[in-house]
């Protein structure tokens, strides 16, 4: 019988988002990506996450030394009880907390977003795969520190069928219906620059009517 692991859609019931590593230190370094559009998609990203109530785990490395905190962006919009795990290990997965807290949400299809994206958000969704998850990674939430290195985490990920998406898309799976009542609290979260244009010539049209 062939595996339909992948052609499942993302659902409010089976999905959760995983924030890995999105610290003002690594920030600094990213080169292959414009660094207000990665904010933004970022935000955007948990900001849809939690309109659709989807479980969401955070987790930082060295926050205290070496990489520093939360980018400013995103620590203002997660909930105020949502305790951010910081870890030693390089990859996410291997630490325990990390692992159980996201295995506490008990949803199978995980989506990942971490700077870097060849270490932070590729190596645990792999090692989430390994363990009978359904990764996904949201491509333009991650960013890294050179375009060889945005090549070879893309590369890894297809060799371990993780699947590659972008934010707004992986989101708008997840809400499969625009006529459900939280359809325009998402879109306003995902902040599309395209619907917001669309937004504001309907909300022209029908002052003119």
């Amino acid at each position: 019988m062939p595996d339909t692991t992948f052609r499942e859609f993302l659902t409010t019931e089976n999905a959760a988002l995983v924030l890995v590593d999105h610290q003002v230190g690594l920030y600094s370094g990213v080169r292959d990506t414009n660094l207000l559009e990665l904010k933004h998609n970022v935000v955007a990203l948990a900001k849809a996450a939690q309109v659709l109530e989807l479980p969401t785990v955070v987790t930082t490395t060295a926050a205290d030394s070496m990489w520093g905190p939360l980018i400013p962006e995103l620590a203002e919009i997660l909930p105020g009880d949502l305790d951010v795990i910081d870890r030693g290990t390089v990859n996410a997965w291997h630490d325990s907390r990390v692992r159980d807290r996201i295995k506490a949400t008990g949803r199978k299809k995980l989506i990942f977003s971490g700077i870097s994206l060849e270490v932070c958000a590729t190596l645990p969704a792999i090692a989430a795969s390994a363990e009978g998850h359904d990764p996904y990674v949201a491509l333009d939430a991650s960013g890294t520190f050179s375009d060889a290195k945005r090549e070879a985490g893309l590369l890894r990920l297809q060799q371990a069928g993780v699947i590659v998406s972008d934010y707004a898309t992986l989101m708008v799976e997840i809400l499969a219906d625009n006529a459900s009542p939280t359809a325009g609290a998402v879109y306003e979260a995902l902040d599309m620059p395209f619907s917001v244009l669309v937004g504001q010539i309907s909300a022209g049209y029908a002052k003119q009517r």
